[in-house]
């Protein structure tokens, strides 16, 4: 068994919690409001303004030895430069104020994904935040373009407040092949070891920052 798939193997537990989150199960079906669907945004417009940092952070914390994972670094900043501002974009586009979302306090579920990452980058093992990104884009991949169908359509809202959505669960599908590529490619059994970790804990955190985020459904689901 190559890395990747060992990965994916010992974080199934975690990814299948997360995917019981009512908020999730709801917005895979449309059956979330507007508010709701622009408090998901706004959750996300925070961590993901931090991908690019994380990712300097990562790089400039990495070891000599390390230093060949530079290069995949560096395409995946490329790659998520602006998101954020695509976010806020859809926001504005769904009928939200994305000024307000830009100067809002994040939620302290959010705020925790975030302290972890940077903890974990700076005080344990830089190579461990390839975990924080299998999680992102292996959720994307399975969530992205379904829900947000699934929200457009029962909301009646335009695509262009969906192209943080759609354009990852398009994009990621190449980053997951990429990102599956870079990871066979880590030998160490301590950064594999560190990976796992904090892959497992990501699931785990951002279950937690969805199930924050305020929706009727899921005070009815927990009924």
């Amino acid at each position: 068994m190559n890395f990747y798939d060992q990965l994916v193997k010992e974080t199934e537990a975690a990814r299948s919690e997360l995917y019981t989150v009512p908020q999730l199960i709801d917005g895979m079906q449309g059956n979330i409001s507007r508010g709701t669907y622009i408090a998901y945004l706004t959750e996300a417009y925070h961590h993901v303004s931090q991908t690019v940092p994380f990712l300097m952070t990562m790089g400039a914390k990495l070891p000599q030895s390390k230093k060949w994972l530079h290069k995949a670094i560096i395409e995946y900043q490329e790659e998520e430069v602006g998101h954020e501002e695509w976010i806020l974009n859809d926001i504005e586009a769904a009928g939200g104020d994305k000024e307000q979302a830009r100067a809002s306090v994040p939620n302290l579920e959010t705020q925790v994904l975030i302290a972890y990452n940077y903890d974990y980058i700076k005080r344990k093992n830089p190579v461990g935040f390839l975990g924080m990104v299998f999680m992102l884009e292996s959720t994307s991949i399975q969530i992205a373009n379904k829900g947000a169908d699934a929200v457009k359509d029962k909301l009646g809202l335009p695509k262009k407040a969906f192209s943080y959505l759609y354009s990852h669960g398009e994009l990621d599908i190449s980053h997951m092949k990429f990102f599956e590529v870079t990871v066979n490619q880590v030998t160490d059994a301590e950064d594999r070891k560190a990976i796992i970790e904090v892959a497992q804990n990501t699931f785990r955190l951002f279950a937690n920052v969805l199930r924050a985020i305020p929706h009727e459904g899921a005070l009815k689901n927990a009924a």
